[in-house]
This record gives structure tokens, C-alpha cells and sequence, in this order.
């Protein structure tokens, strides 16, 4: 599911890249002969050239006096980022404010549909009365299709939402949905909140209705169910569960009858006989059908309700015998009331018993490392049963595992890459500082606006990698075409002094282009930040990660990568001079 939600956004940002860099190549140098002609100016005649170098250089001038100084506080700055990062919560994706909620409240199994009808409509009573609200629609039991397994226990109510500037002053999606839990708890009831289209993803990827469950293996449904409400009990008291119930497999009521085979035979009956009447007065029989217009409806044919809810009463019910004699049922079976599954789960051909939890305030991984740790040290699973933690955690376990070798496979790539264009590793090693140091800033915006990592973020990032290596090509670009200018017009005499004026002069006149680079980048992004609605949450997520890191990025850039360019300069300059002497 994560593939159909990232693809298509890394397929159109890899082809919107790769058309960018083929106009770069073709496009550009031709309209750049066409239309910039006559006196070209130079840095100087350009004010914001003049601001931007006249605060430069003192700055960048001051770092290669200190350059020991200098690399220690960024490494300093590089140790005390780990703090924040160690305190980002993850999920597997963003919340994402489809405009409604999915409102699925739960209870005990054995309810009525009369009962069930009476809570729905309570319930949805009391979501209407909120200002917030535009319209309720619920749905209790099943629809008419195999693709809709609800028991009558779990009720569905759609709450669409009024756009947002309708809303009450200060009142978030959270703080809406919190007062609406509060507002609907019922005895016996457990609410789940939450959204339609992301609630359909979770139960067809891991059959889950809530972002995180408990998946318990076992042969007996019994033990399974026993096992299902003790975690149940344990993680209700986990910091950060909104709600948890466990299925009740076996909780199911039945009405047992047994016929007597005997008894049904001094009649002249057989069991056929006895359950054809059975079914005919307590599910019905077409008895013929109607026809309106272009409509057909069966007409169904059973005994009324009172006469048939009860075992007593179906003790009652009368089974013609041959001859035209009628028998009570009661005569010829035994009836009684009995308790039995009301559904068999299984998954990998073992039975299977979930426990849903509805997570509030809390990201799901951290939650998931504390729950798992109370269930750990309370429940004891007999031999045989198995526990697996499941819903939108699996899927963030999922991708955890592929992150694990796409990052790795992404810096090899810009290694090979820049290692083309330098043909000198200790360059590429240059540039290739960049990328922790632009992770700096994407952790510490993060940390500021409180978003937990996630796929969306994890894209943010490795997209960081390529834009924060290519400002520092286009530093080392420039460091090195003045090296080189300055080494040819010295010769032999060049000194450490040179190495000097060529940074200077590589860095600070030319900082325009690398602050024009990275200004068009963040532009480009900050409309995503301010962006609302739904789907704005993923795309800050991929936004923030970013916009944070190009800016400590060009710190770098502008800073270290000078001072770092400067020592290794030095150092081939004095082996040089003593392979010389």
C-alpha cells in the first residue's frame, strides 16, 4: 500500500528532475545567447550581491582564522542533533484530514438489532448537535455483499465535516474529536475513531480497523478469546490508549435443537421433516412473490416475533404429522439455549483472534514499544499461541525494512555519482559532508513543529540528499576553478597565502548562484507548508525535512565546507614542498 501512495510521487519528482537537467543542457545555453547581450554587470553593480558579500566575508574570513574552532562546533552541532532525533515519535503515515470521520463504535456481541439500532441512533444524535457537523449517516450490521464482513456488534457512522473556517475559534481536529468521544461514551461501548479512506486501507493490507492491534494465534477459540480480554485489560492501562477491545469469537448465543429421532419416528417424521418446519417458522419460507412495476419482491412467511424468541415458545411450534394431526415441537426435540462461535478467523491456516486499539496522543511506534513491553511482563502465552503486533505498525515495520536498504543504495549512488564528476575522492568525500549536515536542520524542524517520522518524511529526506549534494558541487565548482586560476598565475610561487585568496575569492564572489540555488529550492517549498486541506499533512511532511535541512545545508556550504577545502588544500601543498625538498 506504500508503493501505491509514494510511487507516483517519486516517478513524477525523478521525471520533473531528469526534464529539468536535459533543458538545463539543450534549452538554456541557447536562450542565453538569444537574449543576454549588450554590458554584462559584475557582482559589485549588483545590490543584493554587494549585501551578501560585504556580510560574507568577514563571517567566512573568521572561520579560516579558526579553522580548528570551526570544525569542532559543527561537530558539536552534529552530537547535540542526535537529542532531538531521539525524541521523534514515527508512524506510518501522516494524518491525513479527509474532511469526514469514520465514527465505529463497538460492543459486546449478543446485542439486538433493535439495541443496536437504539445506540447508533443515540449516538449519531449527539454528533449532529456539534457545530462542526454538517450531516450523519450510520449503517449497523452488514450490507448485502461478501465484501462486508461487519458483525452487528460494530456499527459504521459517517461524519462529514464542515470546511474548517466554519469551525469554532482554537478547536483543532483533535480537540473535535476528543470532545465527541467524550460526548458519545456509552456503557458496554468502545468508540474507534477514524477515517474512511484510511480505515479501508488499514483493514484490507492487515484486516485491522484501528492503527494498531494484536493479532493472538491459537489452536482452541476459547483460550483465544480468554487471552484476546486479558491483553484487553493490560493495554487499556498503556499512556495513550483512547480504546481497546478484543474480539469475542466464542460469545456468540445459539438456539440448539436436537431432534429426537425416535419420538419423530412413532409420528411418521424425520429429522428433514421436523427442520423444515423449524426453518420455515422461526428464518421463513417464500411463500410467492410480488411484482410492482419492474420490481420483484419475495413475500417471506414466518411465525411473528413473540411467538418464536423465546425456547419456551418454540417448545410451541406445531409440526403437521401425516394424517393432518399437528404435534408441538417440544415433544419431538429438545430445545435449549447454547453459547458458540460466532465467526472462525484464521490467517496462515491458524485460528486467529484481534484485539483493536484506538491510539490518542501518542505516536504509534512509541506507543508500540511501551505496549509491547506491558504485555510482555503481564501476559503469559500458553504452548502454542503466538502473539504479532499488526495494523498500520506492520506496515511501519514494513518500511523500516526497506529504508534499511534504499538509504544505504541512495548514498552509493551519489557517491558513484560525484566520484564521475571529480575523478578525486577526497572531493566527493567533501560534498558528500553535506548530507549529515543537512539532516541537522530537517531533524531539528521536525522536532520543532512536532511531527513524528514517517514515509512521507523519509522521502523529504532522501530528496534532501541529491538538492543538499548539488549545492555543494556547485561550492566545489567554484572553490576549484579559482585554486586552479591561481595556481597557473603563481606557478612555483604559489604559497599557503594563495590558498587563501583563492577561497576568498571562490566562495565570496561567486555566493550569489549558491544562495540564489537554495532560496529557489526553499520558494519552491514553503507554499506546501502553508498549504490546508486534505493531503497537506504529507506534503509538510515531505516539505519540512527539506526546507530545515538546505538551510543549515548552506552553512555549511558557505562555511565549513571553505574551512575543510582550505585544510586539505594546505596539506597537499606541504607534502608537496617536503616530496620537493
Amino acid at each position: 500500500q506504500e508503493g501505491r501512495l509514494f510511487k507516483p510521487l517519486a516517478w513524477t519528482k525523478t521525471l520533473a528532475m531528469a526534464s529539468a537537467a536535459v533543458l538545463a543542457i539543450t534549452l538554456v545555453p541557447v536562450s542565453m545567447g538569444y537574449f543576454i547581450r549588450g554590458r554584462i554587470r559584475s557582482e559589485q553593480d549588483n545590490p543584493v550581491s554587494r549585501s551578501l558579500i560585504r556580510g560574507y566575508r568577514p563571517l567566512l574570513a573568521g572561520a579560516l582564522r579558526h579553522r580548528g574552532a570551526t570544525l569542532a562546533v559543527t561537530g558539536l552541532i552534529l552530537a547535540v542533533t542526535a537529542v532531538p532525533f531521539a525524541r521523534l515519535g514515527s508512524e506510518f503515515m501522516p494524518p491525513v484530514e479527509e474532511g469526514t470521520m469514520l465514527f465505529m463504535p463497538m460492543t459486546l456481541p449478543g446485542v439486538s438489532i433493535q439495541q443496536a439500532a437504539a445506540i447508533m441512533r443515540r449516538q449519531n444524535a449527539i454528533l449532529a448537535q456539534f457545530p462542526e457537523v454538517e450531516s450523519v449517516v450510520g449503517k449497523a450490521g452488514r450490507a448485502t455483499t461478501a465484501t462486508d464482513p461487519a458483525p452487528l456488534d460494530m456499527y459504521e457512522t459517517v461524519v462529514n465535516l464542515k470546511p474548517t473556517s466554519e469551525w469554532r475559534d482554537g478547536v483543532t481536529y483533535d480537540d473535535l474529536v476528543a470532545e465527541m468521544d467524550q460526548a458519545t461514551q456509552m456503557p458496554g461501548v468502545m468508540n474507534i475513531w477514524t477515517m474512511p479512506i484510511r480505515n479501508r486501507i488499514d483493514m484490507l493490507s492487515t484486516g485491522m480497523r484501528t492503527p494498531v492491534g494484536v493479532k493472538i494465534f491459537g489452536p482452541d477459540l476459547g483460550e483465544l478469546e480468554r487471552l484476546g480480554t486479558e491483553a484487553e485489560a493490560h493495554l487499556r492501562m498503556v499512556p495513550g490508549t483512547r480504546s481497546a477491545i478484543a474480539e469475542r469469537g466464542a460469545s456468540g448465543f445459539y438456539m440448539d435443537v436436537q431432534v429426537d429421532r425416535e419420538a419423530a419416528g412413532r409420528y411418521g417424521l424425520n429429522v428433514m421433516d421436523v427442520q423444515e418446519v423449524l426453518m420455515a417458522a422461526v428464518g421463513g419460507s417464500v411463500a410467492t412473490h410480488t411484482v410492482e412495476g419492474r420490481e420483484r419482491y419475495a413475500v417471506l412467511v414466518r411465525y411473528p416475533r413473540e411467538l418464536r424468541q423465546t425456547a419456551d415458545r418454540l417448545h410451541e411450534v406445531l409440526i403437521p404429522v401425516p394424517g393432518g394431526a399437528q404435534v408441538p415441537l417440544g415433544q419431538l426435540a429438545d430445545i435449549r439455549a447454547a453459547q458458540g462461535p460466532m465467526v472462525v478467523k484464521t490467517e496462515n491456516a491458524f485460528p486467529v483472534s484481534a484485539v483493536f486499539v484506538d491510539v490518542e496522543g501518542r505516536d504509534l511506534g512509541g506507543y508500540v514499544q511501551d505496549a509491547r513491553r506491558v504485555l510482555e511482563e503481564n501476559l503469559t502465552l500458553p504452548a502454542g499461541y503466538t502473539l504479532q503486533w499488526s495494523g498500520q505498525f506492520e506496515a511501519m515495520e514494513r518500511v523500516r525494512e526497506r529504508m534499511i536498504l534504499i538509504v544505504p543504495v541512495t548514498l552509493m549512488l551519489v557517491f558513484l555519482l560525484l566520484f564521475m564528476h571529480f575523478r578525486n575522492v577526497a572531493e566527493t568525500l567533501i560534498v558528500m559532508l553535506t548530507l549529515p549536515f543537512a539532516l541537522v536542520g530537517g531533524i531539528w524542524l521536525l522536532w520543532v513543529l512536532n511531527y513524528n517520522t514517517s514515509v512521507a518524511v523519509w522521502i523529504g529526506f532522501i530528496a534532501l540528499a541529491g538538492v543538499a549534494a548539488e549545492t555543494g558541487v556547485v561550492m566545489l565548482v567554484y572553490l576549484d576553478g579559482a585554486y586552479r586560476r591561481r595556481a597557473f598565475e603563481r606557478g612555483e610561487n604559489f604559497s599557503a597565502r594563495d590558498i587563501y585568496a583563492a577561497v576568498m575569492e571562490g566562495a565570496v564572489d561567486r555566493v550569489r548562484p549558491k544562495i540564489m540555488t537554495v532560496v529557489s529550492t526553499i520558494g519552491g517549498l514553503l507554499p506546501l507548508m502553508w498549504a490546508a486541506g486534505a493531503g497537506s499533512a504529507t506534503m509538510q511532511r515531505i516539505a519540512a525535512p527539506m526546507i530545515g535541512g538546505l538551510v543549515t545545508s548552506t552553512v555549511l556550504t558557505l562555511i565549513v565546507i571553505p574551512v575543510i577545502y582550505t585544510v586539505w588544500r594546505e596539506r597537499q601543498l606541504k607534502l608537496t614542498t617536503r616530496e620537493s625538498s
